[in-house]
């Protein structure tokens, strides 16, 4: 790791004053999927596995605000039904373009990988994602994903479900992802470890939801102009100061790398 006092053997960034820790402290860095990491939402993505890349409208009018995951289960059983296959999926998945910047982002966090700690949030699903990571090369830089469970059944169809229930009014019924999050950062404070920020990238309104928990140390990266970032301005708008987080916008992930890299100087 680089160090900026190597006369003395201090890390380049320490935990406390007058305190040397054997370990860095470390950030802990939040990834949206759908149009977040990749440029479009995966969900509507697969329907180019269906016969002439379209659903029909019987299947799309039975979707209802809030129960998406559903909605998202029979889209899959149709598709099952048209003979769609998982390695049909799962090379629709591959192809997703990244988001601008993606890659200059995992690349920075590659060279970092000590001082951050990656996880991603998602209500797309388990093998989507996966199926992306992998094939961009990044899916090692993460150290856990939480999104829909998903599978093959023993006719071959893909089978989606709801990551959990909850009791947060703001989210779909299948997942809350402030719930999501407030629980793991639990579970590392138990096994000791303690974040000195926390950094969120997202877009969608399922987003917003846990960055109102983020603390004044800490960063929201909305992309510039969709939900996530509409609804944090109309809370600043609302309630001035309501949200806590320093906000960044971006456009391009490279905006996210440039801004961590910065950080990373001020602290040496």
């Amino acid at each position: 790791m680089k160090r900026c006092c190597e006369g003395v053997g201090l890390p380049c960034l320490f935990k406390g004053v007058g305190m040397a820790s054997p370990r860095p402290p470390k950030y802990l860095l939040i990834f949206d999927f759908d149009e977040t990491i990749i440029n479009e939402n995966s969900d509507d993505s697969i329907v180019r596995a269906a016969p002439g890349q379209e659903l029909p409208e019987h299947i799309r009018q039975t979707f209802r605000e809030g129960f998406y995951n559903e909605y998202m289960q029979r889209v899959l059983a149709y598709l099952g039904d048209q003979g769609v296959k998982m390695s049909d999926f799962k090379t629709v998945y591959e192809n997703i373009p990244l988001s601008p910047g993606m890659p200059e982002l995992f690349q920075f966090l590659s060279k970092h990988h000590e001082l951050f700690e990656l996880i991603l949030i998602s209500d797309a699903n388990m093998f989507g994602i996966e199926s992306k990571l992998r094939a961009a090369g990044f899916s090692s830089l993460f150290r856990k994903v939480f999104s829909n469970p998903s599978s093959f059944d023993k006719r071959g169809y893909f089978t989606l479900g709801p990551y959990h229930s909850h009791k947060c009014l703001e989210c779909p019924a299948n997942m809350c992802k402030r719930k999501i999050l407030t629980e793991y950062l639990a579970e590392r404070a138990q096994e000791d470890v303690e974040f000195q920020r926390v950094f969120y990238v997202g877009d969608g309104a399922n987003d917003f939801c846990p960055s109102v928990t983020l603390t004044a140390a800490d960063v929201a990266f909305p992309r510039k102009g969709y939900p996530m970032h509409r609804m944090i301005q109309e809370m600043e708008k609302k309630q001035p100061g309501a949200f806590q987080a320093t906000v960044v916008p971006w456009e391009s992930a490279a905006e996210v790398a440039r801004y961590l890299q910065e950080l990373l100087k001020k602290k040496c």
